[in-house]
């Protein structure tokens, strides 16, 4: 059973990377898995597809996160329980919360149909590509269950200590959704359709794999008694670690759709290049969220086993992952962005467009290091089961972000819209940081001995 709870023996820093490593590849792929509509629409149909698909991508990453967010609040009991070794109470949190997300899933599937047409509006989607992007989100509503169950699974493997399943199956399910777009728009010329249809099969297949391994998985805890399907009470503490993770993990993806609307008014070819700046900026906040989440979990087994200044090690150690990330996005951003953004835009066809992309990477590149100071801090908090603060920290960072794009943005231009989101990740984690050095989240352990 040591291997199974790896995370509470052996050196803090260590274990944390060893953990941590699987989850920033597997995330780096979930991420280029997202990226692959934008760079083969934007390469082999043309600009105002890409428009099309990123004005989408704002809207469906909120979803993402949603699933993202909530398992891993929902995941932190599961992690607790595993750490104290109650493994029927263990796998009693998986089922309720694979029952409640997958209820969830088809709620917000259901409204997306419905809605997407009219929050397109709102945003101010330019004409020229509004159909485009209302099809597009049609489709990927209707498989947005298994995008959102994925996500659920693959939080839970993370609860296990087993980051390198969601890794494998990561790799796959990029890799099929990249030749299956490709099928779609070159062999069937299906366009912005082609690549919404190759999103939905790809997550339908690694959604159902995910969830075989998963019970197989579980088969391999000696239980004392029966596991339940369904615990009301165990519903009722995840929700509440669930839904201040749901909005800390959705704080930036809600920013970009917020700002998206700010960001219209400058119209497609702006749009395409903010684009490609954004879906630039969510693969390399990867190795960021990746480490706070890795944290989480790492906190939440070792508060389980009552091993408190293990996690105080752990965070220390964090520190030491995070900056070395953030030299390396600097280096990449500021030496490389040129080849880099050309993969979503080409500079002599849209001019505008990879100007655009280009200001944003190169800008937020300096500071990628503030998001993972704020992600391991809030990481600490929220694997405590201490939500309250750095859910109040997440929600100033967003208010940050959106009030100076749309306040400054018609004044000083579009620029000053990737100005705001470097103050945002600041005062997030200067809020969340101060809160830790109370001390106060060690007292909101969730699972007692003997509980």
């Amino acid at each position: 059973m040591k291997k199974k709870l790896d995370l509470i023996n052996g050196r803090p820093g260590k274990s944390l990377l060893h953990f941590a490593l699987p989850m920033i590849i597997g995330n780096m792929f979930q991420q280029f898995y997202n990226m692959a509509d934008s760079i083969i629409v934007g390469n082999f149909v043309g600009e105002d597809a890409l428009a099309a698909v990123g004005a989408s991508y704002s809207f469906t990453t909120v979803f993402i996160m949603i699933a993202i967010g909530g398992g891993i609040g929902a995941s932190v009991l599961t992690s607790q329980y595993l750490g104290a070794r109650q493994y029927e109470k263990m796998k009693t949190s998986i089922h309720t919360f694979l029952w409640t997300f997958l209820a969830v899933s088809v709620v917000l599937a259901a409204l997306g149909l419905v809605y997407n047409p009219t929050v397109l509006k709102m945003l101010k989607t330019p004409e020229n590509i509004f159909n485009d992007a209302v099809l597009y989100l049609q489709i990927y509503f209707i498989g947005l269950p298994f995008t959102f169950m994925y996500n659920i699974l693959s939080a839970d493997f993370n609860a296990l200590g087993k980051s390198q399943i969601p890794l494998v199956l990561l790799i796959f399910s990029s890799v099929l959704n990249v030749i299956l777009d490709l099928i779609m728009v070159q062999v069937f010329h299906a366009g912005v359709a082609g690549v919404a249809i190759a999103t939905v099969i790809a997550q339908g297949v690694s959604c159902v794999l995910s969830f075989f391994i998963l019970m197989n998985v579980l088969k391999r805890y000696t239980l004392k008694s029966k596991a339940r399907m369904f615990d009301t009470s165990m519903f009722v503490t995840g929700t509440k670690m669930a839904i201040p993770s749901i909005i800390q993990q959705s704080i930036v993806s809600i920013g970009m759709l917020l700002t998206q609307s700010a960001v219209n008014v400058f119209g497609s070819s702006a749009l395409a290049g903010y684009s490609a700046g954004t879906r630039l900026e969510s693969l390399c906040i990867v190795p960021m969220i990746a480490t706070g989440n890795a944290v989480s979990t790492f906190t939440a087994q070792n508060l389980g086993a009552g091993k408190e200044d293990r996690v105080r090690k752990g965070y220390r150690a964090a520190y030491v992952i995070v900056i070395g990330f953030g030299i390396g996005l600097i280096l990449i951003s500021q030496f490389f962005h040129d080849p880099i953004v050309s993969i979503f835009v080409n500079e002599e066809a849209s001019p505008v467009a990879f100007a655009t992309g280009n200001a944003y990477f190169q800008f937020c590149g300096w500071f990628f290091y503030f998001l993972g100071f704020k992600a391991i801090t809030d990481g600490i908090l929220r694997g405590a089961g201490d939500t309250t603060v750095y859910m109040i920290a997440n929600l100033v960072n967003l208010a940050i972000r959106v009030s100076v794009a749309k306040l400054a943005s018609p004044i000083f231009g579009i620029q000053v819209i990737w100005y705001a989101v470097p103050m945002g990740w600041l005062a997030n984690y200067l809020i969340s940081f101060i809160w830790y050095r109370t001390g106060n989240w060690k007292r909101k352990r969730i699972v007692m001995d003997g509980d």
